[in-house]
């Protein structure tokens, strides 16, 4: 099997992101909706320095994608907002390739600090399981943010812990 290339997102890859979005079954309309707002500042206003997309693919068939930024009025700190992949490849390591390359680049970056906030509902249980096996650590819970008794997790890894 070919190994995957992660490389900056590319208007190509716009429509196969939202398939997978769709295709997880993990986020609802409105997230969707979010989650392709930034795909289009990335892609449409390349003068934003908010939000930075990279996509994961492997002889031109796009895999999953990662989204982060740095967190505005902070120093050094970054936030992780999206990795998804196809659900035909999950559990084959794409998206720790995708963690790990966001982890260095934001190391490199001199960021200090990478926050990642995910949903409390039983679903999401993969996902935080995914982020603690990959040192991130749960370090507050806001009740009912989401909706009624679905908690924003947010969890925090240090960058001394990149090294």
């Amino acid at each position: 099997m070919t190994s995957i290339r992660i490389r900056p997102t590319t208007v190509e890859d716009r429509s196969s992101i939202l398939d997978i979005l769709h295709r997880t079954s993990m986020f609802t309309p409105a997230e969707i909706d979010v989650a392709l707002e930034l795909v289009d500042a990335w892609l449409n206003h390349p003068e934003q320095k908010d939000y930075i997309l990279y996509t994961a693919d492997r002889e031109g068939k796009v895999l999953g994608y990662v989204c982060y930024g740095p967190t505005p009025a902070t120093e050094g700190t970054f936030d992780l907002y999206w990795i998804a992949v196809d659900p035909l490849y999950q559990r084959c390591g794409i998206g720790k390739q995708l963690l790990l390359f966001t982890e260095e680049v934001i190391r490199k970056a001199g960021g200090r600090l990478i926050i990642i906030e995910t949903s409390s509902q039983e679903k999401y249980a993969p996902t935080r399981s995914f982020y603690e096996r990959n040192g991130y650590t749960l370090e507050a819970r806001i009740k009912d943010f989401y909706r009624e008794g679905d908690d924003r997790l947010i969890y925090v890894k240090r960058t001394q812990s990149l090294s």
